[in-house]
């Protein structure tokens, strides 16, 4: 075996060797081959015995010198630490993709579901240096195998007490990254107003909430229509509940005018936990609300202001599968919509690929 200790050595470890001398050495890293326009990938993998034939492939990559890693007690190799982020910043509903690539592994979500990021954990982690994790938004609609988040060791080697702090604070968070399932509503909905109620303008409401039902899933089990009257209102939101809807949606009537009555016929029918108005654009005089049927079990009502028959995307939008994935919304969930809450009217809408409700 050849004596390495003459040659050039690093402060972590790592010896230059002259690749002509390097055969029968051991690769303690990947090295990546690049060829414009046909591949970008490993050409020799972490482990890989350097054999004879291997030097002329070396050269052409560019390797005139190789490294021969030497990790202290206290060191981690790149890719085994990157397993370590991996396993604790990952919750329910999420996986490791692939085996490690350069001390990266990329994490994708087992299950179609709503993306929750622990923010405050997540730039913990990230200010510890030498290791990071990026993530797609929080509360981000995620298809099974879509990839949602990346970690990775930045050094070649780590040291082990950094990585023992990363996974403390992700353990300590609960885990960071989860794919929760958005269930499948049975939804009832009350369209309110005398001017739809008694035939004086067409309904545009009705198709509008078909449509977003219908794309994740879920089933419309009864559409009534209703004039400015809390009793009526409040009857045709019990038959719909009685008809099996999980979930109840009022639309109209959420303004401030003496005959907007749907908020107050919501409240007489015992819901709890109220709140009228968002820090959303367009969605304003939105508002959630929860009939708690006993100790375990709650229907979301969702009264959606006039925007939702013509913009096509408001804070129903958003709200909508956080609610479906069990989410409570509150108070505080709906102000901290104001960051990035604005819709810009974009000529051709491109939601979700967009800010709107991302900034939170």
């Amino acid at each position: 075996m050849c004596d390495y200790s003459f040659y050039e050595t690093t402060n972590s470890g790592v010896t230059k060797i002259p690749v002509q001398e390097s055969i029968g050495t051991v690769l303690a890293h990947d090295i990546t081959e690049i060829r414009p326009g046909e591949f970008k990938g490993r050409a020799f993998k972490k482990g890989h015995m350097i054999k004879e034939e291997d030097i002329c492939h070396l050269r052409r990559l560019g390797k005139d010198n190789l490294f021969v890693l030497s990790i202290a007690e206290d060191e981690m190799h790149e890719d085994d630490a990157a397993y370590e982020l991996a396993n604790a910043l990952m919750g329910d509903g999420v996986m490791i993709q692939d085996e490690p690539q350069e001390g990266k592994i990329q994490i994708i979500a087992t299950r179609d579901g709503l993306l929750k990021i622990n923010k405050d954990a997540l730039l913990e982690f990230n200010m510890l240096g030498d290791v990071m994790c990026a993530t797609l938004h929080n509360n981000t609609i995620v298809r099974k195998g879509q990839i949602v988040a990346g970690t990775r060791i930045i050094p070649l080697i780590v040291k082990k007490k950094i990585v023992q702090d990363a996974v403390v604070i992700a353990e300590k968070a609960g885990k960071i990254i989860h794919v929760n399932e958005i269930r499948k509503p049975s939804v009832g909905v009350v369209i309110t107003g005398n001017e739809v109620y008694y035939g004086r303008i067409k309904d545009a409401f009705a198709p509008v909430i078909a449509t977003k039902i219908d794309a994740i899933g879920g089933d419309v089990v009864g559409v009534y229509y209703a004039p400015d009257d809390e009793s009526f209102i409040e009857s045709r939101l019990r038959e719909l509940m009685e008809a099996g809807a999980d979930l109840l949606i009022t639309t109209g009537g959420m303004s401030v005018d003496p005959d907007d009555v749907t908020r107050f016929a919501i409240r007489n029918m015992g819901a709890k936990d109220i709140i009228y108005g968002s820090a959303a654009l367009p969605g304003a005089m939105f508002l959630v609300a929860y009939l708690d049927i006993d100790s375990q079990y709650s229907i979301p009502i969702m009264g959606i202001p006039a925007c939702g028959m013509y913009a096509r995307t408001t804070i129903f939008d958003l709200i909508l599968p956080r609610v479906l994935a069990g989410e409570r919304i509150g108070r505080k969930e709906l102000a901290e919509l104001g960051h990035g809450g604005l819709c810009m009217n974009c000529e051709v809408c491109k939601y979700p690929v967009c800010p709107f409700g991302k900034g939170e």
